[in-house]
This record gives C-alpha cells, structure tokens and sequence, in this order.
C-alpha cells in the first residue's frame, strides 16, 4: 500500500467509567449513562426524574466506595485494559493501513473525541467495533447510534462499519477456553457458572422477531430469528465455550447479574443461582463472565468479591473467578481478524 494513501480507520469502544473515584465523577458517569434512552428505555421526562432525583444522587457514594476497591496506580481496569488492548492491535495491524482509536460510550476518552482523531487522519473508511461480544440494544445498539449521531453532521461521511456480535467467533471461543483451562487447574470444579450482565426483560420482547422470544427454553437454539436476542446469544456463548472445554451440560448453568430496580429482568438471576448451588451441596465453583472483555466493575467486585461472599455464606468452600480476556493475545488476534474481515 503506498505510504500517501488513504488508511482504514479502527475504532474500539468500551462502555465507559468515571474519570476519579469521586463521587461527584461517579454521579457524572451515572447520570450520562442512565440518561441513555436505550440503557433505560422510559420516556425523557420520567427517565430524567428516575436518574437524577433518585439513583444518581443515592447510588453514586456507594458506586465511588465500590470504584475505590476496583481503582490501581493505572486508574480504572475498564479504562487501561482497552488501552493495552488497543496498543497490541496496533502492532499486529499493518500500520500503513489502519489507524487505531479507543473511545467510551460515556465519558472519558469520548467516541466524539476517537472520530475526530480518525477524520483528521483522513481516513477512508471506519470500522467501529463495539467491545460488546452479545448484542443489545443498550449495549452495541447504544454505540451504534451514538456514531451515526455524530456522523450525520458532518459534511464528508467515509464508509462506516460496524461490528455488531461475535459470540461464535473462533478465536472469541478460543481466548475463553485458555482462560478457563487455566483456571480449572486450581480445583476439581463442582458447578461452571457463566454470568452474564442482564436486561430487562421488556428489551428482549421489544426486539423478538415475530414474536419469537418466550424467555425460556427458545434460547436453547440459536438461529435467524433469535440471533440479535442478547438471552440467546449468552446461551450460546456458555454452549460452545463449554463445549471446547469438555464440561459436562449437567455441570454448567448460565445466569444474569446486576439488576436495576423493580420490573423483571431476564432470568435466572445470578443471586438466586447462588442459594441454588448452595442448597443441592455445591462446593467449589468457577465462574465466567463472557459478557465483559475486560475486567471491571462488574467482574472484579460483583462477581469476584460479592458473589463469593454470598456463596462462602452459604457453606461454599471456593468461588473462583476466571479473569477477562483484557489483552489476551488470543483475544487481540480475534479482534485484528474481526478488523481484517470487514476491510
């Protein structure tokens, strides 16, 4: 490729974190995030009382106190880890090709702020991979829009692309595998638990295809009409990593975490899981979390010290946590070919 040419722009995006441990950054980070209207699907009005009169002002003291334990000398784990990650891609891409940028969906550095980066290099053609493996709508959905956004003001409008989910990706499949095989060589694993971030249930009806979605046993296929359900898509990443791992099926069970407010949300739910295993006798669990390529707070806190708590409780003797993938170099493979790909 000649060096005065064009290059392909490459744009990661992670979902975000406050810039301190704050809580006055954390109540920012919050209310940018809940005011999406695809993260909380009400309208503005009632939308903006729940966010800012209620969760925002109550919930952020104790999310900075639980960023406190999660935050090192790098700042967030979210926030460093994709740098890592965008750093070891930009050596494995040709560098006379693609131009790497890194964004978050809210906050710091912003995804304003990465296409700025790539237009002013002139690029000619964006390739925005949402660092989202299922898809949702609050998630990859978020982005998406938040791109076209941006875009739809601008006088020069490249070829934009993107990544939507990549859940059955072999090299996604691969870089869980190692983690997990290194992981299991701790114990003689009773129970494998693959949680998952949740959702409402509401936003998995509101995209069923036909009317397709049940919240039940259609998730146990993964086929045309369901392949954009983030509930399917998490069942099907536990079937093929546990698969390449050898785990017996009567051994794995997949759940959901990180619930917010009262209406139902998919199920099961990791907590009640939890007093499950608990109940039949489990004592030593290794759990996943395929949702999350980097390690964050919903990993590293919720799973990784809340859940283990509760399960140590309850008479469970070890509760590991298999990490993310972060800049696996599997992972980093996986992410140059999905660039590759779409080139």
């Amino acid at each position: 490729m000649a060096k005065n040419s064009a290059k392909i722009g490459v744009l990661l995006v992670n979902l975000g974190t406050p810039d301190s441990t704050k809580t006055s950054d954390v109540r920012k980070y919050l209310r940018e995030f809940l005011m999406d209207w695809r993260v909380i699907d009400f309208p503005f009005i009632p939308r903006w009382m729940l966010v800012n009169l209620i969760i925002a002002p109550f919930r952020a003291p104790k999310s900075a106190g639980e960023y406190r334990k999660l935050w090192t000398d790098r700042g967030s784990p979210l926030l460093f880890h994709t740098q890592d990650l965008k750093d070891k891609l930009i050596k494995k891409l040709d560098p006379e090709k693609y131009l790497v940028a890194m964004a978050m969906r809210y906050q710091n550095p912003s995804i304003e702020k990465g296409l700025a980066e790539l237009m002013k290099a002139k690029v000619k053609k964006i390739i925005v991979l949402p660092l989202f493996p299922q898809y949702a709508s609050a998630t990859n959905g978020s982005v998406i829009d938040r791109v076209m956004e941006i875009a739809r003001d601008w006088q020069i409008i490249p070829e934009i692309t993107f990544v939507s989910n990549y859940v059955d990706h072999p090299l996604f499949l691969e870089a869980w595998t190692e983690l997990g095989r290194e992981a299991m060589q701790k114990h003689d694993y009773d129970k494998f638990l693959f949680s998952y971030h949740g959702l409402p249930e509401r936003q998995i009806r509101k995209g069923s295809v036909e009317g397709y979605c049940k919240l039940g046993a259609c998730c146990n296929k993964y086929g045309l009409k369901n392949q954009f359900c983030y509930r399917a898509q998490c069942f099907q990443t536990t079937r093929l990593v546990a698969e390449k791992l050898g785990l017996p099926e009567d051994k794995v069970m997949t759940c959901f975490q990180s619930r917010l407010g009262k209406d139902p949300w998919i199920k099961p739910y990791t907590e009640d899981t939890i007093k499950e295993l608990a109940k039949e006798g489990v004592k030593k669990v290794l759990v996943f979390s395929p949702a999350f390529v980097a390690d964050c707070l919903e990993t590293t806190v919720e799973v990784g010290e809340e859940y283990k708590e509760q399960f140590e409780e309850l008479g469970g003797e070890h509760w590991d946590l298999v990490p993310s993938l972060n800049s696996n170099d599997t992972w980093v493979e996986c992410v140059k070919d999905l660039v590759e790909s779409r080139s």
